[in-house]
């Protein structure tokens, strides 16, 4: 009596005991990496999974894409300029078996590759290209990452600077910079105003200098732009000829 009720009290605990390790529920975006006796078999999943218990061993393996942040790292651009740099990475496994096949942790070793990534191929541009040109810096990020990822199943789809901080003091060198680059623009403007309004005048002196009524209207001209409201000043043109018989000029010399 004894030995059969032991016999019931074990196939009770087999009972709940086994489907608990022989059956597993995958999701959608879930994969199985299923080892018999430590050989791979063919990835199984979604849904309900039957497995040999004590023989058969499953890797769960998530095929969502993960958002990876990059942690801050230090970086010393062509020119010279330290700077603290922050990305973040967007990767989706498309190879379970490979995904844990190829290499220990996938994930940390994305990380890994993210962060050396970020500091070669920052490390030869210049702090300039790394402020304003940073979608190329991107792709080249994305594509540099990806191929090393690739024999383990993982694919890299995106790769974003966030943030660049540089020290204060190159701050300042840039923002002095930026207002020399402004002064620069504002006197190359001005002088090729003045170069301009010196031609238009050489043309218009020319055209004056045909007929000499056309002086005499801009001095009718020049003499209503003087006069206007609340003016007080009193701008006469006096015609040369009117004066030209008190300078001398058409007396003859004596003998």
């Amino acid at each position: 009596m004894t030995i059969l009720f032991t016999l019931i009290v074990v196939l009770a605990v087999l009972a709940l005991v086994v489907p608990g390790t022989a059956v597993r529920v995958l999701r959608e975006y879930e994969r199985a990496v299923v080892f018999r006796l430590g050989r791979v078999l063919e990835v199984k999943g979604p849904g309900l999974v039957l497995l040999i218990p004590g023989v058969d061993r499953m890797v769960r393996v998530g095929l969502r894409t993960v958002t990876l942040n990059v942690p801050v790292q230090e970086v010393i651009t062509r020119d010279n300029v330290p700077a603290r740099v922050t990305a973040v990475a967007y990767f989706r496994v498309l190879d379970a078996n490979r995904a844990v096949v190829e290499v220990e942790d996938f994930l940390a070793a994305t990380t890994q590759i993210a962060q050396t990534t970020l500091r070669s191929v920052l490390g030869k541009a210049e702090l300039d290209t790394l402020l304003a040109d940073r979608d190329r810096l991107n792709d080249d990020l994305q594509k540099v990452i990806d191929q090393q990822t690739e024999p383990w199943g993982v694919k890299v789809t995106t790769v974003e600077i966030k943030d660049v901080e540089i020290p204060e003091n190159m701050q300042r060198a840039i923002a002095r910079q930026a207002e020399a680059e402004r002064e620069r623009r504002a006197k190359i403007i001005n002088a090729e105003g003045e170069f301009q309004a010196s031609a238009k005048l050489a043309e218009a002196a020319e055209v004056i200098s045909r007929n000499s009524t056309t002086l005499q209207l801009r001095y009718l001209q020049t003499l209503r732009e003087v006069g206007g409201e609340h003016n007080s000043t009193v701008i006469f043109p006096l015609p040369i000829d009117l004066i030209r018989p008190f300078l001398g000029t058409d007396a003859k010399p004596e003998n």
